[in-house]
């Protein structure tokens, strides 16, 4: 079970051997997906992009175009294999031999929002490089996902009374696409498929903010969320008995949020209804913007949120510890450093 942050160091000792870097026989990381996973790509498709200016990558002293005060979860991630982090897929000036990431900011599953690369852009462009590996470290690397939030969101600000009837009929539309990029993927050689689950949208601090909620949630988009990610793992699990070699892991996300929110003094939080960086109701608007004057907080790591919608370098960290090694109430059927070792 994931442990609270009273237990934290007497866990830390028990799974230090667990933590350490391991050698495997998967060495790259292919990371896909929209801010959260976003290490650098957004700004070479938009100008004056917020996480390239202060005070985004605060705490490692210097912006980014990382959306969050220091490291992301695959930065962790890459830690804990011991590679370096996979860097963005625009910087063609990068080593990609140990992986690459595809994600960018503001991407989708549907449709075509401007200067982003969307999830059918990003299996393009793995498509276009994949020579760069062997058929082997593709067959053994992991593809990470952190994919379908803006599409929900999107989805929530134009349709704020749709009926479930609506809800079901796009959520199967996002799932259908989603499964049709992973079978392109699979078709590249990859085998290995790590997610992190949609969070309970409707609790971003953003969203609190832009709809007024107070300290509620917004019942609409974490309901998106929650189909979602129940019609993922039912589609996962069925790729996985119909395609030779397919193997996933599914980070439980969602539920793990809602404990941290409802418990945040738990965790070492202040709060989790704000963000450490922004201005408005919630602090949750205009971190990094040119022309916001945004409040920052003294102590990010007593906020689960960076900024509106972005976790704070400490809540990626242990995001990436329970992908890595929590057991299957957390994360299932198997977690990350078991994937890694699969054969």
């Amino acid at each position: 079970m994931e442990k609270p942050s009273g237990q934290f160091l007497g866990l830390s000792l028990l799974l230090l051997p667990l933590l350490l870097p391991i050698s495997c026989n998967a060495q790259q990381l292919f990371i896909f997906g929209d801010s959260l996973y976003d290490n650098g790509n957004k700004p070479f498709l938009a100008t004056d992009v917020p996480s390239t200016f202060w005070p985004y990558g605060l705490s490692i002293d210097f912006p980014n175009g990382r959306w969050s005060d220091g490291r992301i979860v695959p930065d962790f991630i890459a830690e804990f294999l011991g590679i370096p982090f996979p860097p963005p897929v625009l910087d063609r000036s990068a080593n990609f031999s140990s992986g690459v990431t595809f994600a960018t900011a503001d991407a989708t599953i549907l449709g075509t929002p401007p200067q982003t690369l969307t999830l059918g852009d990003q299996v393009k462009a793995f498509a276009q490089i994949k020579s760069t590996w062997t058929d082997a470290q593709r067959q053994k690397g992991i593809y990470m996902f952190y994919i379908g939030a803006n599409d929900y969101l999107n989805y929530t600000n134009a349709n704020l009374n749709a009926t479930a009837q609506q809800q079901e009929a796009f959520v199967s539309q996002v799932i259908a696409k989603l499964k049709d990029q992973l079978l392109a993927i699979y078709g590249l050689g990859g085998r290995k498929f790590a997610f992190q689950n949609l969070a309970p949208l409707g609790c971003l601090p953003i969203v609190k903010q832009d709809f007024k909620t107070g300290n509620f949630c917004l019942p609409l988009a974490s309901n998106l969320a929650a189909q979602h990610n129940q019609l993922l793992s039912e589609t996962l699990e069925n790729l996985s008995e119909t395609l030779d070699g397919f193997n996933y892991i599914i980070y439980d996300y969602f539920n793990s949020s809602l404990r941290r929110m409802a418990r945040p003094n738990n965790y070492g939080y202040f709060t989790t209804n704000l963000a450490c960086c922004g201005t408005g109701s919630h602090d949750a608007f205009g971190c990094g913007f040119k022309n916001v004057h945004s409040n920052l907080c003294s102590y990010q790591r007593g906020y689960m949120f960076f900024d509106g919608r972005h976790n704070a370098e400490k809540t990626n960290e242990a995001v990436a510890h329970l992908i890595f090694s929590a057991d299957p109430s957390v994360v299932f059927p198997m977690n990350l450093r078991e994937l890694f070792v699969h054969p």
